[in-house]
């Protein structure tokens, strides 16, 4: 899933700018912040049911926090290690 939709991400980034380094960085972070996202989504719930707590009430919150820093952070840390 993330390999499609990172391809996807990487034409459009490619088609916008011309640039095939920016379009593989694209690439790279859609499929790392998916994969983060699979992951995080079954490990929080176990993890809080573990902790004795309501997985339903409280892994979404979890999950949105870790995967929008976490995808924000492999995004630039990938356009620093690539593009600079």
């Amino acid at each position: 899933n993330g390999m499609l939709i990172g391809a996807a991400g990487a034409l459009v980034a490619w088609a916008t700018t011309g640039r095939a380094d920016f379009a593989l960085v694209v690439w790279f972070a859609m499929l790392a912040n998916m994969s983060l996202g699979g992951f995080m989504g079954s490990f929080i719930p176990f993890a809080m049911k573990r902790l004795s707590l309501d997985p339903a009430s409280g892994s979404n919150v979890f999950l949105t926090g870790v995967t929008d820093s976490g995808g924000f952070f492999i995004f630039l840390g990938l356009g620093a290690l690539f593009l600079v």
